[in-house]
């Protein structure tokens, strides 16, 4: 099921280069790198597990509410991350070139199929 959604996503949106789906503690439940590719998804949601713990913290001290996304942008890739539960979220890697907002936009419709799952 979970492998099932991140493909669905990544497949879906040229350029993108894989996805995740993990918990804040860094541990991933799955991920999926399309075939052409080599990309360590696994070490990128870990350094980003920490940045969105960090992050969610910071939202409860300002009281501003729980964090949704988050989207950090460089030179050779953009990470597009989802919070699908309080303690799990969907990440996805693209490429420099590839549509950000449709990665967004199926991100959520995945989310919906996600959650009951998590």
């Amino acid at each position: 099921m979970f492998t099932e959604q991140i493909k669905n996503v990544v497949d879906s949106v040229e350029g993108s280069i894989g996805g995740l789906i993990m918990g804040l503690d860094g541990i991933a439940l799955e991920h999926y790198v399309r075939p052409e590719r080599e990309f360590d998804v696994n070490t990128v949601g870990m350094e980003f597990s920490f940045i969105l713990t960090q992050v969610r913290k910071a939202g409860e001290i300002l009281d501003i509410g729980g964090m949704n996304e988050l989207m950090v942008k460089a030179e050779g890739m953009t990470l597009v991350i989802r919070m699908v539960t309080d303690d799990y979220f969907l990440a996805v890697i693209l490429g420099a070139n590839a549509n950000a907002g449709k990665t967004r936009f199926l991100m959520r419709l995945a989310e919906s199929k996600l959650r009951p799952e998590l």
